[in-house]
């Protein structure tokens, strides 16, 4: 650029020169002889178009200069340095920020947090009514509210978590569940300590408000009474290593030998064992099996003979179980369908002095049930349970009604007891339910054929809605 301009300013000087020289010469050629002053004043105009046209050149320069320097590419250039400033600022601004942050304090009340320490409480309600009729007495017709449950639960720590089950009856109290438990002892064992329901077989460890039908099955009732198996003491639970496509679980209960049923004569209260052993498999995506087996050991110390006097003897009791259940739900419609079968088998054997002093004697007692259930719709259930229960002939099974050792003997001969039953539970939702249910029981020399309607309203009010145990 410097040397065009350079290049201009030559041209110019030597063009003046020129000029000059030409002036000069017809000034001396004889005829020519010319005004000094005009010559100046041409001079001058030269002079002036010569500037002219050399500043018009010089910006016709400049303005080529400016589109080469100031072209898109100067644009684009600037507009990146622009994003670039931009991009410093927002992170200056959040590195502002996050220093205003850390410097920031927030004060909370401790108290505030307490609440989070408060268990969780649900009330649970079971309301009956039943109507029965049998061929040795008057129909009658009674509302029972049967029980009325405070379940309380909390974790104590990361560990541990505790349970208790408050039932109230219209003329009694009692303290139905209370434990804890610990869990990961070791990485596959839990252990679980207070008064529990105990896991003979399946049915047995769920409360009843928790059941599929109004009342426990016949046999159960029966070899362990109304409230089924339910003592104090520790329970360890051990997820077995899988066998094959199975997964195996072991129980091992240690409780006092209190069931009046079967240990009615501990009079040192020595305790009593439990092992459960649970096989669980999925034969399809489907449908899943389960199938246990149960065995129960205790003793009894302290018997009633004849004329009041008692005589010291240990003898064992033992009670086995075996359960199997089959549940078809498919995974597209699980809250609209399913298919459930379940099954127990109860066996007992009972060693004692016979209270007619003849000595040591066994009862044996055994009963079934099975039931068929299936999920009509979202919010309705419908099922049919028949149960089946045997006793022991005894000849003192009543010597007196202190001595009486019914319903594990009775005195006729060959003696059962069998009841059918089909239900139909309708959900109003996940906290209340309905149910009605008929039953037809009818016996061998032990009862008479007997009639019983049912109607049970059963309601939940906490997070626990439900739960079976």
């Amino acid at each position: 650029m410097q040397k065009r301009i350079v290049f201009f300013l030559i041209l110019s000087v030597f063009t003046v020169l020129i000029d000059v020289h030409f002036a000069q010469g017809k000034e001396t050629s004889p005829g020519n002889i010319e005004d000094p002053n005009d010559h100046i004043g041409k001079l001058r105009r030269q002079m002036i178009e010569m500037q002219k046209k050399h500043d018009a050149d010089i910006r016709a320069l400049k303005e080529k200069i400016d589109k080469i320097v100031g072209g898109p590419e100067r644009t684009q250039s600037d507009a990146q340095i622009e994003s670039l400033r931009e991009l410093a600022k927002a992170e200056a601004s959040k590195e502002k920020a996050t220093e205003k942050k850390k410097e920031e304090k927030i004060f909370k009340s401790g108290s505030l947090g307490l609440q989070a320490l408060n268990p969780e409480i649900s009330v649970t309600g079971d309301f009956l009514y039943s109507s029965r009729k049998d061929r040795t007495s008057e129909p009658s017709n009674d509302f029972n509210f049967r029980n009325l449950g405070i379940h309380v639960e909390s974790w104590l720590d990361p560990y541990t978590h505790f349970k208790s089950a408050l039932e109230f009856h219209e003329d009694e109290t009692e303290l139905g569940e209370a434990y804890v438990t610990l869990y990961n002892i070791r990485d596959d064992l839990n252990l679980t300590l207070g008064k529990f329901r105990q896991q003979f077989g399946v049915v047995n460890r769920w409360h009843k408000h928790g059941l599929d039908q109004v009342d426990f099955p016949l046999a159960l009732r029966k070899i362990f009474g109304e409230g089924g198996l339910n003592q104090s003491g520790l329970s360890l639970d051990w997820l077995m290593p899988p066998a094959g496509n199975t997964t195996q679980q072991l129980t091992f209960q240690l409780t006092d030998g209190s069931n009046d049923r079967l240990f009615g004569q501990n009079r040192r209260n020595r305790p009593s064992f439990l092992a459960h052993y649970k096989n669980y498999r999925d034969i399809s995506k489907d449908t899943y099996l389960e199938w246990g087996l149960t065995g129960l050991m205790g003793w009894n110390n302290r018997w009633e003979l004849i004329g009041g006097t008692e005589q010291n003897d240990s003898m064992i009791t033992t009670a086995f179980g075996a359960d199997i259940s089959i549940l078809w739900e498919p995974t597209d419609r699980m809250r609209y369908r399913n298919v459930v079968w379940r099954s127990e088998v109860y066996m007992l054997n009972k060693r004692l002095l016979a209270p007619d002093n003849s000595g040591t004697d066994n009862i044996n007692a055994w009963g079934v049930y099975s039931y068929l259930q299936s999920k009509l719709s979202r919010t309705i259930e419908a099922g049919v349970r028949g149960d089946y229960y045997v006793p022991d002939t005894k000849s003192y099974a009543a010597i007196s009604d202190s001595l009486s050792l019914s319903p594990l003997a009775v005195t006729s001969d060959s003696p059962h007891i069998w009841q059918v039953g089909p239900y139909v539970t309708w959900w109003q939702s996940p906290f209340v339910k309905f149910r009605i249910e008929y039953d037809y029981g009818n016996g061998k020399r032990i009862e008479s054929p007997e009639h019983v309607v049912w109607l049970q309203c059963i309601f939940a009010a906490g997070p626990h809605k439900h739960e079976r145990y």
